[in-house]
């Protein structure tokens, strides 16, 4: 009996200006599955707000299975103050000024998918303006 050996590859996409997605698939060899976890993340893209600064427009917190993260917006020259794979999405998002904390979980995909969820709650000034004026 051959034991079948696979790979799996979780790759953060983005453009390093507020658009970010996170990508995961399985193949044979390690080239196959970071090609195709790459082209999975190109489809999850999300775009959300950055600040003048590098910095996201308010505190947020993002939930994905048992992972929280929370994410609080930070003065320009702090860096990103984050561990795993929440500071390497916030990087590729271009966010450069952010403290941020995981909490629950340390599986990677999920904290990654978590800090995803938080940075596509962000919001504007003007869209919770909009937002009110119509209600």
């Amino acid at each position: 009996m051959e034991k079948k050996l696979s790979f799996r590859a979780v790759v953060v996409v983005g453009d390093e200006n507020g658009q970010v997605g996170v990508g995961v698939a399985k193949a044979d060899d390690v080239v196959n599955a970071f090609k195709k976890a790459k082209a999975d993340g190109r489809k999850s893209l999300i775009k959300f707000p950055i600040t003048k600064s590098l910095s996201i427009p308010h505190r947020v917190v993002g939930n994905f299975g048992a992972c929280k993260i929370i994410m609080r917006p930070s003065i320009e020259g702090s860096g990103v103050i984050a561990g795993g794979a929440v500071r390497i999405v916030l990087e590729v998002a271009g966010v450069k000024n952010v403290i941020a904390k995981q909490l629950g979980s340390n599986n990677l995909l999920n904290n990654a998918r978590a800090s995803v969820v938080a940075l596509d709650s962000l919001t504007t000034k003007s869209q919770v303006d909009k937002k009110r004026s119509f209600s």
